[in-house]
């Protein structure tokens, strides 16, 4: 037991499940019957008391026991190297390929916490030998612990018709003493989103309801994504185009799903806001000039059809399609809404906002335009929301309601007004999974994009393996003939 005290000191800093903690331990296995064949044994150990229940290593999982082989085969690595003494190496690689396996999310996490500071040796702390793991992974949570700077981030392209891998060091990411946007998104990754490293697109959605309700909308809109390995990170509007830079180094295709976030321009913020919780907008617009400093802007909430309608949406004035007034938006074709991202020749981004759809109501016909989704959906499905069965999703309207544009009155009031409780409305939904509603057309052609954009990745990706199978025999034959 002397012997392995040490090793099962460090193994027991990484943690690991079961009742109360349990120890490591190490018992003689011999067997009279059996004695040239048996060896020590691990066990593990419940409790610290003499009356202790001893478990054999068999009784673990594999999780555990692939976390233990891995321990005790980089400390045996350590100790060869350490050993070698003047003829030692000055640097150490250890590499591990994909520790995650078998290992639960927060185990996963205690390991790579914890793993270098197993290959710490005593008395040589800041030396000229030094160890160092690389570690493959798909696991966001591993991720999760170690930040931008230690990732390498291997991207697959296709380019001139030829597979091709991109390596993408996460530490050149907005390298300097200021970074602009750095330190927030890796903050808001490490939150929320790791993932968005394994991920064959992004999907960049306005709030919590979004994010609730699209996978949903997926199986009704476009079904084929529900094959692709999509990450749907919830921005908002006002942080979204703070996202660009990180999606164009990493060159995902990504669509955004926002808000139109109609304003009127008002001189400054009101005192009291009154009973809209949302009433009043802070937001900025680019600078006149190159190198100046944006400019503050405020504006009040206010229906998409108001003469003079701004957005105050920054992604949409920031990134794409770089517009500030509701008319300019509506004026703007699918094409002028997707562009390639910055230093891709095939990778592209596409906003999805809302647009102007005909909604019938009572007999009657008219062009609109909702504010945000719930408006959106309400208008769309006003036949629905405005049925007595649906009273809990929150979007039926008091009284006699004449038109589509007192539809499209009321349903903003509603929206805006303090009392609404936006994730009620979408969990409401998400129960009438079956229900007769429609997806709002803004996000059913963004889906409908991104569906094609995977779908012609991939087929990119199976001509170029066919293209590379058919020239290898071809290749050899060449070869053949030149010996």
């Amino acid at each position: 037991m002397e012997v392995f005290e040490p090793t099962l000191k460090r193994i027991s800093t990484l943690g690991y499940p079961g009742l109360s903690n349990p120890k490591l331990e190490i018992k003689s296995g011999l067997n009279p019957a059996t004695v040239m064949s048996q060896d020590a044994r691990v066990h593990y150990v419940l409790g610290d008391s003499a009356d202790a229940v001893r478990l054999p290593d068999s009784y673990n999982g594999l999780g555990f026991k692939n976390l233990i082989y891995m321990v005790v085969e980089i400390l045996d690595l350590q100790e060869k190297w350490r050993a070698e003494e003047e003829k030692r190496a000055p640097l150490h690689l250890i590499f591990i390929e994909e520790p995650e396996a078998h290992l639960h999310a927060q185990l996963q996490q205690v390991f790579i916490r914890n793993v270098l500071g197993l290959l710490q040796i005593a008395g040589e702390d800041g030396g000229v030998f030094a160890s160092q793991v690389v570690v493959t992974t798909h696991s966001s949570h591993i991720l999760y612990e170690r930040g931008f700077c230690p990732i390498r981030y291997f991207r697959r392209q296709i380019i001139a018709g030829e597979q091709m891998t991109k390596v993408l060091n996460l530490s050149s990411f907005q390298m300097g003493d200021a970074p602009k946007d750095r330190d927030f998104l890796q903050r808001y990754l490490k939150l929320t989103h790791c993932d968005l490293f394994f991920a064959d697109a992004a999907i960049l959605v306005e709030g919590n309801v979004e994010r609730l309700l699209l996978p949903l909308m997926i199986e009704k809109a476009a079904t084929n994504l529900r094959s692709a390995s999509l990450s749907i990170l919830e921005v908002g509007g006002a942080f979204g185009h703070r996202f660009k830079e990180l999606i164009e180094f990493l060159g995902i295709t990504t669509l955004i799903i926002t808000d139109i976030d109609s304003v009127m321009a008002v001189l400054q913020p009101a005192t009291d806001a009154g009973e809209s919780e949302d009433a009043e907008k802070e937001f900025e617009i680019p600078p006149e000039e190159e190198g100046g400093e944006p400019q503050k802007r405020y504006g009040s909430t206010c229906l998409p059809g108001e003469n003079g309608a701004l957005t105050a949406n920054q992604t949409l004035i920031q990134w794409l399609p770089r517009k500030r007034t509701i008319n300019d938006l509506h004026a703007v074709t699918s094409e002028a809404k997707t562009e390639l991202l910055t230093g891709s020749d095939t990778t592209m981004v596409r906003v999805a906002y809302q647009i102007l759809t005909d909604v019938s109501w009572n007999g009657l016909t008219s062009r609109l335009c909702g504010r945000t989704l719930e408006e959106a959906f309400g208008l769309e499905n006003a036949d629905w929301c405005q049925s007595a069965d649906q009273r809990s999703v929150g979007l039926k309207l008091r009284g006699t309601v004449a038109d589509p544009a007192a539809v499209a009155a009321g349903l903003h009031k509603r929206v805006i007004g303090k009392n609404f409780d936006k994730t009620k409305f979408a969990l409401e939904v998400l129960t009438r999974k079956d229900g007769d509603w429609i997806v709002p057309l803004y996000i059913k052609e963004g889906l409908e994009w991104l569906r094609d954009q995977v779908d012609l990745e991939v087929d990119q990706e199976v001509e170029a393996v066919v293209d590379a199978a058919a020239e290898a025999p071809m290749a050899a034959q060449n070869a053949d003939q030149v010996v």
